[in-house]
């Protein structure tokens, strides 16, 4: 079991910046990935970016050159920042973690979200 807390979500204005951060409740460093979803009124949860355990990044169409994701074993954190912001950013963006157990199998953990909201 592990808690992540999300953290860095606000309101800011078309084309500002903002930076998310994935707090986890212990060490990050066996996870075998993690990820940033968002999830807009009315719509499915989709994902944003995922970075693997070993750095490999991956980003959907939507956020690809706008976003970057990181982790910090050291801090057992990860951070998206997210430029150029637009107001079809508007969500809900949860940080998700696919955490190894037993038989080979893979717990997925999921954050509470934090909101962010993009003005015109």
């Amino acid at each position: 079991q592990v808690q992540l807390v999300e953290s860095g979500g606000g309101l800011v204005q078309a084309g500002g910046s903002l930076r998310l951060s994935c707090a986890a409740s212990r060490s990050i460093f066996s996870f075998k990935s993690m990820g940033w979803y968002r999830q807009a009124p009315g719509k499915q949860r989709e994902l944003v970016a995922d970075i693997s355990s070993g750095g490999r990044v991956n980003y959907a169409d939507s956020a690809e050159g706008r976003v970057t994701i990181s982790r910090d074993n050291t801090k057992n954190t990860m951070y998206l920042q997210m430029n150029s912001l637009e107001p079809e950013d508007t969500a809900v963006y949860y940080c998700a973690a696919d955490i190894p157990i037993a038989f080979g199998r893979v717990l997925t953990s999921w954050g509470q979200g934090t909101q962010v909201t993009v003005s015109s």
